[in-house]
């Protein structure tokens, strides 16, 4: 019973129709919906690593892996990237299943100490604001070298800008990247249905927010004054 409680609490406001599509596979009331395309993308971008979720004849399958999306590619954008191919979830995106990624951005628990409410009436529950996105298409999968090594030579680029010495595939010798690149399949999924969803206690009274904001900005935890800021 308190678990239905709470999630009474977190979940009370009514359904939104998704971004793009009629069908919402991520529960999102309305007030928490992100539905501006550039901030999808920003959102997406600002994600280092993505959960790749597929299913196929072995059922649910589900990766981590880093992606790159351009914006310009289709009416949503593309997202790119590989799996190894020892990793058999790459089968279910050459066969046609639906992909989706889930791009989790911050997210921190807002306990009821929070609340001013706690201390007038005890009529409140902890719950969990956040930041999350989730894109969805169908795959085309790809074992094209030149095309894997430009995936991966972005990807590199990306995540090595900013180090004193960054690292560069050009670094290693081509014979051994070459045998690397021959390791994986490259996907390119364009995605033809976003869902964005921002939790940051928007369903509270102002006070409340208030409340929950100055709670998080007093954690000594780097994704709780993360969190609060977007919250400003």
């Amino acid at each position: 019973m308190a678990r239905q409680w709470l999630l009474q609490q977190t979940n009370s406001l009514p359904r939104m129709q998704a971004f793009a599509k009629e069908n919402l596979s991520m529960y999102t009331p309305r007030a928490f919906a992100i539905e501006d395309l550039s901030q999808l993308h920003e959102l997406i971008l600002a994600t280092r690593l993505a959960i790749l979720v597929s299913h196929g004849e072995n059922g649910l399958q589900a990766s981590h892996v880093p992606v790159l999306l351009h914006r310009e590619q289709g009416e949503y954008g593309t997202l790119y990237g590989h799996l190894a191919k020892a990793n058999a979830q790459w089968k279910d995106l050459r066969d046609g299943a639906e992909a989706m990624l889930i791009f989790a951005g911050p997210d921190a628990y807002v306990s009821p100490s929070f609340y001013p409410g706690k201390a007038e009436h005890g009529k409140v529950v902890p719950t969990w604001n956040y930041i999350a996105v989730h894109a969805y298409g169908h795959a085309e999968t790809f074992s094209d070298g030149g095309r894997l090594l430009d995936i991966v030579s972005t990807l590199t680029d990306r995540h090595e800008a900013g180090r004193a010495q960054p690292w560069s595939v050009d670094d290693a010798p081509a014979d051994y990247i070459d045998g690397m690149l021959k390791a994986i399949v490259g996907f390119a999924i364009p995605i033809d249905r976003l869902e964005g969803k921002r939790k940051l206690s928007q369903n509270r009274s102002a006070e409340d927010i208030a409340g929950v904001r100055e709670g998080l900005v007093a954690s000594p935890d780097a994704n709780d004054q993360t969190l609060a800021r977007l919250m400003r």
